[in-house]
């Protein structure tokens, strides 16, 4: 049984008064010595507190899509085939370039996608599972397409890329089925005021035993950076009408995946050309689990401040940071100070708490914010 969706959610609340019937029933019927009935009525206690909690754990799971399966939940799951020594990109490469000569770029492959089978994701958001040909990461590729897509009208356009990272932990369906970011842009791209993005979400929660690896490419451990900044937009190039120019893609995160966000659009502006971070971070160690924050160089390399003092010239990229002050709203203005032109940052101060609530109202203008960056063609 799939840790999402109805089926688990019902057993969970049925457990609930059952464990209270069998409390009640057998409260006064158990036998032994003074010591086994309060051992057994402690026991009848901590049941019905497991399944009170696990009852409210899988609703708060299920509106939030934390954990996508058991394997992330426990923490057994490890999608790390390989950690290939990564081919150079060609600095003026665009999204899903790998670099080197045009005759020795990997063939197109094909992807097969289905449902999400999940009831919280709209029924028109496809599923593909990924063998990262770069990055030596498998993992699923949530995808999105905007209602011009398949309108003959369009059918010679190729369309802009957002895409969009999960906090940690974090499901690779949580921008569908909690930010609900199709169904709030949907009418929007049809008015006009959004213009037509496709939207792809890619599984970022990538190591076993609950840790982070920061979006970052971790020499003998993972290349996360290259599963989301090459490997993904490769296989959105090869089976979508994708615009393959940086001008057109942006990336776009909440909590740690704003971190990413910004990291990576200032990291490789010649495959983004904004970046969106809602109540994110600069320094990787304010994620605990986070493995580039436990390691000093890791650590210092991959803060976006770092990125923007180092770079040879300024990153021809667009920033949106929102934070409320002492989540995030300190890191963004860090940010913008340390900016030069050609990078432009635009910071907003936000007053919510740090939950999927407060980024999902943030959808429609945040998207508008982009629309103006990159506009509709």
């Amino acid at each position: 049984m799939q840790l999402t969706g109805t089926p688990f959610l019902i057993l969970t609340v049925i457990l609930v008064p059952v464990s209270i019937t069998v409390a009640l029933l057998f409260w006064g019927k158990v036998r032994g010595s003074n010591p086994v009935r309060i051992l057994s009525r402690l026991v009848m206690i901590m049941f019905c507190q497991v399944t009170a909690v696990l009852m409210v754990f899988v609703m708060v799971n299920n509106a939030n899509l934390i954990y996508g399966n058991w394997d992330d939940l426990l923490g057994t799951g490890d999608h790390v085939r390989a950690v290939p020594s990564l081919p150079p990109a060609e600095p003026g490469a665009p999204a899903g370039n790998q670099g080197g000569d045009a005759a020795k770029q990997p063939p197109k492959i094909t992807q097969k996608f289905a449902g999400v089978n999940d009831p919280a994701v709209p029924n028109d958001v496809q599923k593909t599972e990924l063998k990262g040909q770069v990055s030596g990461v498998d993992g699923e590729v949530l995808v999105w397409l905007p209602p011009q897509y398949n309108d003959p009208a369009f059918k010679d356009k190729k369309f802009p890329v957002v895409e969009l990272i999960p906090g940690y932990p974090g499901s690779s369906s949580t921008w569908y089925g909690t930010l609900k970011v199709s169904e709030q842009l949907k009418p929007l791209m049809q008015q006009g005021k959004v213009a037509p993005f496709i939207l792809v979400s890619p599984r970022t929660l990538l190591l076993g035993n609950h840790q982070d690896a920061g979006c970052t490419d971790i020499p003998g451990k993972i290349n996360a950076d290259a599963w989301i900044t090459r490997d993904v937009p490769q296989m959105v190039l090869d089976n979508f009408r994708a615009d393959p120019s940086s001008d057109r893609w942006a990336i776009a995160g909440y909590s740690a995946g704003a971190h990413c966000a910004a990291k990576l659009s200032l990291a490789h502006p010649n495959r983004y050309r904004a970046g969106i971070s809602m109540s994110g971070y600069n320094d990787p160690a304010a994620e605990s689990d986070s493995l580039v924050g436990k390691d000093p160089k890791l650590r210092e390399a991959n803060n976006p401040i770092t990125i923007l003092k180092t770079a040879q010239t300024p990153p021809k990229v667009n920033l949106f940071i929102s934070g409320k002050k002492g989540d995030g709203l300190e890191d963004a203005q860090a940010i913008a100070a340390a900016a030069k032109e050609p990078t432009k940052v635009q910071v907003q101060e936000s007053n919510g708490p740090h939950t999927t609530e407060l980024w999902k109202t943030m959808v429609p203008s945040v998207f508008e914010w982009l629309t103006g960056v990159i506009p509709a063609q």
